[in-house]
């Protein structure tokens, strides 16, 4: 094992890093830009003069069976309709073009599991696997626009799954593994799923746990739901319903090795994800096939800075999020990349194991959340230094807003100060990366997500829909692009409502507050409305009530979100009590249980106040910037609405008391 004793630690660490904070940009090194994609800031005037023309460019570097007659149709903002009169298909486009143009023995994934186990799949491997996979749907008679649900943690057959769907034009629904079997349900259930894909059992942290035994209990009665497909992938007996269920590997072995891909039309739906919004009820976001292809392609392809004859590339996110849809399969595999896939967590069996992996691999490019770096900073850089990083050449961030210090750890300690940092800033509802630095053009400020990617036109509104500059606004989309949302599944009123009722049809409110510096560089703040970002994972606060307040005890909650060293955001729940029950840490164990069974345990809150009531106006309303002051330690905004102010000086006891005893 390498080590690398120049890297210091402790104190002398911390005086290196305080002193690159006074370094106010970072510029991409001579070497860097000279062999760089992208290293004429040209690009972006190009773009902005004219983006339909820009975006058919990128579409260009995709295969068409039948190329498009129209870029963009903007008829009717904000459906707008991408690449129209074009066919493709995705699964063809990350597969079978690879294999013909004698690609075949690139390895498309390194996997590894959390105990050790490793299996490299070549593009070849993974083109007949899908085939063999797509045609066994076909069999249980998936057909053209029928949803198919997934349900796997980080194993290579998620990621055939999904390129199965999109060769048969079967939508996908993936649901995020550590998601409770009840959200998943909800999910097929608003979907209308008619096969379920999930397994046996799953890893994590060296513990199995069951997972179809589960799904059983939960997704009985849902009658929508006409088959579950299993996996066995750790051995974990289940419960098999005659008729309904049938194992992966019998099914695919059984089907047929060729399974022509379907040419689709262009707007053809890809996939749903569901993502929290400002109510209880999960948003099922809709993205389609060429615009969106064509979107993460071009991101992954300039951003990253690709050579995927040379790199190995790790995006180091879960594929039940939009990052890993993007940025695991659709866009490394659109670009013919070599990709490393983790199974497991970043501090198992040791809190060097992803720097293990970049050794082993060979990795040149790690994309992963400011949340794990945070956890990494705090872990010390003894577990870096003990390998060899040398093989990297450029870093990333998703997810959240990474505050400098993390940054500049990054960057010393992982980045060895020679890697450029990609501070990505974009949504599930964007598809693709939005904001982002060219690594071999742009100047980089750390905790600035910088520029827009070319093409993208970005700006900061104050309240009254004005531009602004040097001060907080609301950060909006002002011009379409191709892997946006198309609509919310089956609520059409509720992404007008939601994204372009406020400014507009043609302008998209993107939900987060934002400023834009002198030099025009933007820098993202965090969620405006009811909505928490806990380690990169949106969640609604109303989702988070709703759950609380299914434990017996609860009468009633509020959730907010906190700020966080981290996770960024943790969530902290106000809690009444039915009757006269008194609140201990049983109960609060009771309320975590619940939320962990109804949502995941991701979703659990940090910190849950007791509270005799919860600060309400005379009409009702709860409050929650209140709260928010209160979990804070703010000075209380005006209180002359609330229904009873007294409860507000309770409300700052217990958080002072729950303080202490942290303490």
């Amino acid at each position: 094992m390498a080590t690398h004793p120049e890297l210091v630690s402790g104190e002398e660490l911390e005086r290196e890093l305080g002193a690159l904070l006074d370094v106010e940009r970072f510029e991409p090194s001579a070497e860097f830009r000279e062999r760089a994609l992208l290293k004429d800031p040209a690009i972006y005037e190009e773009a902005e003069r004219d983006p339909e023309a820009w975006w058919a460019k990128q579409a260009g570097e995709l295969h068409w069976f039948r190329r498009w007659d129209r870029v963009l149709d903007d008829s009717n903002p904000p459906f707008y309709r991408w690449f129209t009169g074009g066919q493709l298909n995705v699964s063809y486009n990350c597969l079978d073009r690879h294999v013909e143009a004698g690609r075949g023995g690139r390895v498309a994934f390194h996997w590894r599991g959390e105990e050790g186990e490793e299996r490299e799949i070549t593009y070849a491997q993974l083109l007949e696997e899908v085939q063999r996979a797509a045609n066994a749907l076909k069999g249980l008679g998936v057909r053209p626009g029928d949803v198919v649900g997934i349900y796997l943690p980080m194993i290579p057959e998620v990621v055939v799954a999904m390129l199965a769907c999109a060769r048969i034009g079967a939508p996908h629904n993936v649901v995020f593994g550590g998601f409770s079997a009840e959200a998943v349900r909800e999910r097929m259930e608003f979907s209308e799923a008619k096969v379920l894909i999930t397994v046996d059992g799953a890893a994590r942290k060296g513990r199995t746990t069951p997972v179809k035994d589960r799904v059983d209990e939960v997704m009985g009665d849902l009658t929508t739901l006409q088959r579950i497909v299993v996996v066995r992938s750790k051995g974990v007996p289940c419960g098999m319903r005659a008729g309904r269920d049938v194992y992966y590997d019998e099914i695919v072995e059984a089907a047929a090795a060729v399974c022509p891909p379907e040419p689709l039309d262009a707007e053809h739906p890809l996939y749903i994800l569901y993502t929290s919004g400002s109510t209880a009820k999960p948003k099922g976001i809709l993205h389609t096939t060429g615009g969106y292809l064509t979107g993460v392609a071009a991101t992954h392809r300039y951003v990253f800075d690709l050579k995927p004859e040379s790199d190995v590339y790790w995006c180091a996110a879960d594929v039940g999020w939009v990052t890993g849809h993007s940025y695991i399969v659709y866009g490394p595999l659109a670009n013919g990349a070599t990709s490393v896939m983790w199974e497991g967590a970043p501090d198992y069996p040791n809190r060097g194991v992803w720097w293990e992996n970049i050794e082993r691999y060979h990795v040149s490019i790690l994309y992963c959340a400011p949340t794990a770096i945070r956890a990494c900073v705090k872990w010390g850089a003894e577990w870096p230094n003990g390998h060899d990083l040398s093989s990297l050449r450029l870093l990333g961030t998703v997810g959240e807003p990474i505050n400098p210090k993390a940054w500049l750890w990054y960057h010393k300690v992982i980045g060895h100060e020679r890697c450029p940092i990609v501070d990505t800033w974009w949504q599930t509802e964007t598809g693709a990366i939005m904001i982002t630095p060219l690594p071999g053009i742009t100047a980089t400020k750390p905790g600035s997500a910088t520029q827009p990617f070319p093409g993208v036109k970005a700006e900061v509104y104050n309240e009254r829909g004005e531009g602004v500059r040097d001060t907080q606004g609301l950060l909006v989309l002002r011009r379409p692009w191709p892997s946006m949302l198309r609509t919310l599944y089956k609520e059409q009123e509720r992404f007008l409502a939601g994204y372009f009722e406020r400014f507009g049809r043609e302008t998209y409110l993107v939900g987060d507050a934002a400023r834009l510096d002198e030099d025009g560089y933007f820098w993202v703040i965090g969620r405006v409305d009811d909505v928490v970002n806990v380690s990169g994972h949106r969640l609604s606060t109303a989702e988070v009530e709703s759950a609380i307040v299914a434990h017996p005890e609860v009468a009633e909650a509020a959730v907010i979100g906190q700020h966080d060293e981290d996770t960024g955001q943790a969530i902290v729940a106000f809690v009444t009590l039915q009757g006269d029950l008194e609140g201990g840490e049983s109960e609060r164990e009771g309320i975590r249980a619940t939320v962990a069974e109804r949502i995941g345990k991701f979703a659990r809150p940090k910190r849950i106040i007791w509270a005799d009531d919860l600060p309400k106006t005379r009409s009702g309303k709860i409050m929650r910037r209140l709260l928010r002051d209160i979990a804070e330690g703010r000075e209380l905004g005006d209180v002359t609405t609330l229904r009873d102010p007294v409860v507000m000086d309770q409300l700052e006891q217990r958080v002072k008391e729950l303080q202490a005893q942290e303490t």
